[in-house]
């Protein structure tokens, strides 16, 4: 999961860039970067840190140019410590080549091979999207041949590009001395949508929220399989490059991901959670009789749409009763000192005086591996809760994602071959209450808008199982869990909670 910007203007686009990854700073906190270009000349700063850490006055007036690009990266595969593999990724041949990727490949192994037998490249990072961008890098020069570059060759290497990559990708790649050049898989995955400033400027990004945020208008999302070119001039050039392309989104984006201001494939973030609540509520009543609950309480930050929309439909107050500690810094190895495990009451705070003695129904957007909603259930217990109900506004998460979002292997989902009992257990809550995947769906389709694409389904593959590009095995699940990011919480506390959310 990443965010990704790109803009064409007439004007310095260095601000432009940095205000555009603060607003699209909750996809990814782990490392930043952008490129702008002058006279066909790139200017880079990429750095491992947040946004507001990586740039300084100093490395942002070292980014002139009126095109550029920039990323905010959160990893699910290589290597989270190397600074090398912060992204946009350059290569400096056919043009000069930068490149931005939300998204992850299923068959960038048998790429690489590929690539260093046949295409002759070398790859020297462990990111997938190294070896994405030597696959666009390789069929520019292929369909080029050494003549001067036109849009008739720009869609024509990202034909050859969905030919050979397989997964997920929302791509950015600007070519020196050309203009920037935007993509989408196509199943339509991962988010990608354009925009247009007032004097003329053209924004792609993986949210509305940075288009808005940054005064652009909203003008469409970019299709599935669709690449969208546009020349230094501000000329914008768009074509289908796929075959049979279809809208898939990601659901777990509307889920947890995305900001709640944000609409994506015409699809309201912010009416699909009030939607899950809905729904939610329906299920809720049809496990605990609503006269045992006194008070629904959100789990920050994601749940509140859906928790307040079930306190609603259940008559019951809403109330907060944790308070998120935005500032929870690293914990530091010295000499001589054991590792220091961050517990989820470093990250949370109890609000005692709205748990004692209720019956409390905790709301959460998901349950993952089932630790965290372990302590924060006894959290409740210890601020003098009489019983503690959960609800989950979405299904069991009992597969893992490998589509550029960070899930754990099979045996570290709490879901994962268990019965719903049998979590409930695990957790340590009176009772546990999972949103139907069906009606999951169902709920995030209702908040689609009337001018929005086509939807064909969803890619629900953490919560059913079904990898909707088909060529995932069981084999390929291993494989990519043992390239998976291991990051030690002494190092970095990448949990949900520890993180800047979506709906700050």
């Amino acid at each position: 999961m990443c965010g990704i910007v790109g803009i064409v203007s007439q004007s310095q686009i260095n601000q432009l860039i940095y205000d555009a990854l603060l607003l699209l700073q909750h996809r990814g906190q782990d490392a930043a970067g952008i490129v702008t270009q002058l006279d066909q000349k790139f200017f880079m700063h990429k750095a491992k840190g947040m946004v507001r850490d990586v740039f300084r006055t100093r490395n942002m007036r070292a980014l002139p140019g009126n095109i550029g690009l920039g990323q905010v990266r959160y990893p699910t595969a290589g290597n989270a410590f190397s600074e090398d593999e912060a992204q946009p990724f350059y290569v400096n041949a056919p043009f000069g080549l930068v490149l931005v990727h939300n998204g992850n490949l299923t068959n960038a192994h048998l790429l690489k091979k590929e690539l260093f037998n046949t295409d002759h490249r070398h790859i020297n990072t462990d990111s997938d999207s190294e070896v994405l961008l030597n696959i666009l890098a390789h069929e520019l020069e292929r369909t080029t041949r050494g003549l001067p570059l036109s849009s008739k060759d720009v869609f024509a290497a990202v034909q050859g590009v969905h030919k050979r990559i397989k997964g997920s990708y929302a791509v950015i790649s600007l070519i020196a001395g050309h203009g920037l050049l935007a993509f989408r898989d196509p199943f339509g995955i991962r988010p990608l949508c354009l925009g247009q400033g007032a004097d003329g400027t053209w924004m792609l990004a993986s949210e509305s929220v940075a288009l808005e945020g940054t005064g652009h208008r909203f003008v469409r999302d970019v299709v599935p399989g669709e690449t969208i070119y546009i020349d230094e001039s501000g000329q914008l050039h768009a074509m289908q490059c796929a075959q049979n392309p279809s809208l898939n989104p990601c659901i777990f984006e509307f889920v947890y991901l995305a900001r709640p201001d944000s609409t994506m494939d015409g699809i309201s973030v912010y009416q699909a959670r009030l939607n899950l609540g809905e729904t939610l509520a329906k299920r809720v009543v049809s496990t605990v009789p609503p006269q045992d609950i006194d008070v629904v309480i959100p789990i920050p930050e994601s749940s509140r749409p859906s928790a307040t929309q079930l306190a609603h439909l259940l008559g019951k107050p809403y109330r907060e009763g944790f308070v998120k500690n935005r500032y929870v810094g690293r914990t530091f190895i010295m000499p001589g000192q054991a590792v220091r495990k961050k517990s989820v009451r470093q990250k949370l705070n109890v609000i005692a005086s709205e748990f004692k003695d209720r019956n409390v129904l905790l709301v959460d957007d998901s349950i993952v591996r089932g630790t965290t909603s372990h302590e924060i259930v006894q959290m409740a217990r210890d601020a003098g809760a009489k019983k503690v109900y959960l609800a989950s506004a979405a299904p069991p998460v009992r597969f893992p994602n490998v589509y550029g979002i960070d899930m754990p292997t099979p045996e570290e989902l709490v879901a994962f071959n268990r019965s719903v009992e049998e979590v409930r257990q695990i957790i340590g809550c009176d009772a546990l209450i999972y949103q139907d995947v069906d009606q999951m769906k169902d709920a995030v389709k209702r908040a689609t808008c009337s001018a929005s694409p086509q939807l064909n389904g969803f890619d629900a593959s953490c919560f059913d199982g079904v990898y909707i590009t088909g060529d995932v095995t069981q084999q390929d699940i291993f494989r990519m869990n043992e390239q998976r990011v291991n990051v030690e919480e002494a190092d970095t506390d990448n949990s949900r909670l520890a993180l800047p959310n979506a709906s700050e």
